[in-house]
């Protein structure tokens, strides 16, 4: 019995803990009965609560009360009163505990992990909201106590049968079992369970005798748990797992037997597994029509009494191109080739027309069958639902139908079955496309390359005549280029001897003058010395005499020191020594022996060496090399532009490929900031006897001898980059390992 609080009672539930409880569930059962719970994780919201008067019960969490005298417990029982339960919750409950709560007037003393129903029963007790159970009496024992097996069947979700052993009657049966089978109790007890089964099993053994050999296997204790397949009265096949347990009542041998419907288990498992296959069969590119016939037969395994068919949209993206079924009349599908889609062709029609889901649950009254209805009541089908086969998210190929011939509309589990349908023939439709495509591109290529082979052919014979033509005209531009080098040859030499006696004609011709001049001196001074020779012409006479011997001894070391550059012209590797040597030393002593030179010309010299740097060359063409760049930038670009003024020469050496000892190369940068080299001048700086200082000292052999070092000796190249008042950059580039 319910008792339901007057408005003027209060009606809050104080719940104060910081422990996790079942709050929902407790305000869930006090809520029936007119109670607000008000839950609580602090002292001073619980004291807020506790003012206002309206607290019915309070519950408190001996965690939240404080110290040992549960402060907090004593200040809720002094603002909400005695008359106004009090509960206290306890995680670890202990008997000194259990008194302290008693001594300040607990009503009584819980623990935390009481079930939140009990604990809301023991309030509604308390506020005499409820009636507390009655007392117990005269129970009937187990010994004593019967219970009425009818009812208990009729009671059970499941379906329940009561069997008689050895005859296999059924005795009792629930209402479930009557929804299962689709008879009345009455059918159903004057029947055994082997009728309930078709005559035979899906192993082909007769449904009595697989019974049978079940029923001695539960017998045995060998299983409790027997797979059959049973029937419906509409003769509909149910997969069903049936769990006997046997019962003994005094002279009755009975059977109890529940039976569960696994139908839509094991056609998720059959579908599960065909799916698998189809995938296997597309990965091994089996027949489209293999697979479609094995597809729509899973799909009608799937449903009773559903027809699948596929169409397939024409190239035209406008027709019907084909249509296939293995369960159909092939006169229908044979009606259905050639038919234009659209917004009212059909199912199918409609359906790739559209691009979405077509439901028609009643053929023969939906406006999208007019044109076929007839055609369709000819055969029999009365409803028919058809999803697009899509090749991409915008590209439609074709449908894929379910037919009934009942009306009837889809339940969800169906439609999803259409959509899976749809996406495997999808995949299986576009996969055998796209191999077609390839053997076409495949036959396509074969073409091609047969067609270029005969042009190679052909190009083959016109190129060998070429080749024949560029063999005689070969020869015979031998024949020039060897004229032309003979006479490039013999200007070069004629530029070098005219080169050579130009040079050589001033100093000789100098001293050829001074020579004559003194032959006819001596002749007057023979004839000075028949008359008497004054002491004042021959002192003029020897005067005149050293003058000539400077001029000549002058031109003669000019001349020499000519000839000598030009012996450095022809570079020899031959006759340098090649060894392996550490740069950064012998560069070194090149400018130190150069460096006191170089400050005496007012010229700053800096070096930035690698020091690690090894090579295997010829130092000694090296350091002649860079020695003739060094006098050159300080003779150009330091001596006449700046007029002597300081400048600053910088020496470089680097490893500019990042090579091994034996392998790249490095770079050595001459670098001067002087005024530069015109750029109508660098085409001709490395040609022999091109000077900008005729006739002071310059020979114009310079960098010619320092460019046939380079690229002969040395087997590298130099580099050059000027501008005009800024300065000028020589770059050798050199292999680590000269060549041979």
């Amino acid at each position: 019995m319910t008792l339901t609080p007057s408005s003027a009672t209060p009606h809050t539930i104080l719940v104060a803990t910081s422990s996790a409880y079942d709050h929902a569930g407790l305000e869930q059962t006090l809520a029936r009965h007119g109670y607000h719970v008000r839950v609580v994780s602090r002292g001073n919201e619980a004291l807020e609560v506790a003012r206002s008067g309206d607290v019915a019960l309070a519950v408190v969490d001996v965690a939240l009360a404080g110290s040992a005298s549960l402060e907090l417990c004593q200040l809720v029982r002094q603002l909400c009163g005695p008359q106004v339960p009090l509960y206290l919750l306890s995680t670890a409950p202990h008997p000194e505990e259990h008194a302290r709560a008693l001594h300040i007037g607990a009503t009584d003393y819980l623990p935390l992990s009481m079930e939140a129903d009990d604990l809301a029963e023991k309030i509604l007790v308390r506020l005499h909201a409820i009636l507390p159970a009655p007392a117990t009496r005269a129970l009937p024992t187990m010994a004593t106590l019967e219970v009425n097996y009818h009812t208990m069947l009729a009671g059970s979700p499941d379906t329940i049968l009561l069997m008689q052993r050895g005859t296999n009657l059924l005795l009792d049966v629930n209402r479930r079992a009557r929804q299962h089978f689709g008879l009345t109790e009455a059918e159903l007890v004057q029947t055994d369970l082997p009728s309930l089964c078709p005559p035979l099993q899906p192993d082909g053994r007769t449904s009595n005798a697989v019974f049978a050999e079940q029923v001695a296997a539960v017998m045995g204790g060998a299983t409790q748990m027997v797979a059959l397949t049973m029937r419906h009265s509409t003769g509909r096949l149910i997969d069903c797992e049936l769990r006997m347990v046997p019962l003994n009542s005094g002279e009755h041998r009975l059977m109890h037997v529940r039976v569960v419907d696994v139908t839509a288990r094991n056609r998720a498992a059959a579908l599960r597994d065909g799916k698998n296959k189809l995938l296997e069969m597309i990965a091994r590119s089996a027949l489209q029509g293999e697979i479609m016939k094995r597809l729509m037969l899973l799909i009608e395994s799937q449903s009773p009494d559903v027809i699948c068919t596929v169409m397939l949209l024409g190239p035209d993206g406008r027709t019907v191109a084909a249509a296939t079924g293995p369960r159909m009349p092939r006169a229908y599908l044979d009606a259905l080739v050639g038919l234009p889609i659209g917004p009212s062709a059909g199912s199918c029609g409609t359906a790739m027309y559209r691009r979405a889901t077509v439901i028609v649950a009643d053929i023969d009254h939906d406006p999208l069958w007019t044109p076929y209805r007839e055609v369709a009541a000819r055969f029999g089908l009365r409803a028919c639902w058809s999803i697009p086969i899509m090749q991409d998210s915008s590209t439609v190929i074709g449908s894929f139908a379910m037919y009934y011939r009942t009306a009837r509309t889809p339940a969800d589990d169906e439609l999803d079955l259409i959509g899976t349908a749809s996406h495997l023939a999808g995949i299986a439709i576009t996969r055998a496309r796209r191999e077609e495509e390839l053997l076409r591109h495949r036959e396509h290529l074969e073409e091609l390359v047969a067609a270029r082979t005969l042009e190679l052919l052909q190009s083959k014979e016109q190129a060998e005549q070429v080749n024949e033509e560029l063999t005689a005209a070969l020869e015979n531009l031998s024949l020039t280029q060897e004229e032309l080098v003979r006479r490039d040859k013999l200007a070069a030499l004629g530029a070098l001897v005219a080169g050579v006696a130009h040079e050589l004609n001033t100093p000789i011709g100098n001293s050829l003058v001074m020579a004559s001049t003194m032959s006819e001196r001596t002749a007057e001074l023979r004839r000075e010395l028949e008359g008497g020779l004054r002491r004042s012409v021959l002192e003029t006479y020897l005067d005149q005499a050293a003058s000539a011997d400077q001029v000549v001894l002058r031109n003669l070391n000019r001349a020499a020191a000519l000839v000598a550059s030009f012996r450095h012209i022809a570079v020899d590797g031959a006759n340098s020594q090649r060894s392996r040597f550490l740069l950064g030393e012998q560069v070194g002593h090149l400018l130190h022996a150069m460096e006191a030179d170089l400050r005496r010309q007012g010229v700053t010299l800096e070096q930035e060496i690698d020091q690690s740097l090894k090579l295997d060359s010829y130092a000694t063409p090296l350091l002649q090399a860079l020695r003739q760049l060094i006098d050159n930038a300080v003779v150009h670009g330091f001596g006449s532009g700046k007029l002597g003024k300081a400048g600053t020469l910088r020496v470089a050496a680097y490893d500019s490929s990042g090579g091994g000892d034996s392998g790249g190369e490095i770079a050595i940068d001459v670098i001067d900031d002087g005024i530069g080299i015109p750029g109508g001048n660098l085409p001709r700086i490395y040609d022999p006897f091109f000077t900008t200082r005729m006739g002071a000292g310059g020979s114009g052999l310079g960098l010619y001898v320092t460019h046939n070092i380079v690229t002969g000796v040395l087997g590298g190249h130099i580099d050059v980059a000027s501008k005009v008042g800024l300065g000028t950059r020589f770059t050798l580039r050199l292999p680590k390992t000269a060549p041979l």
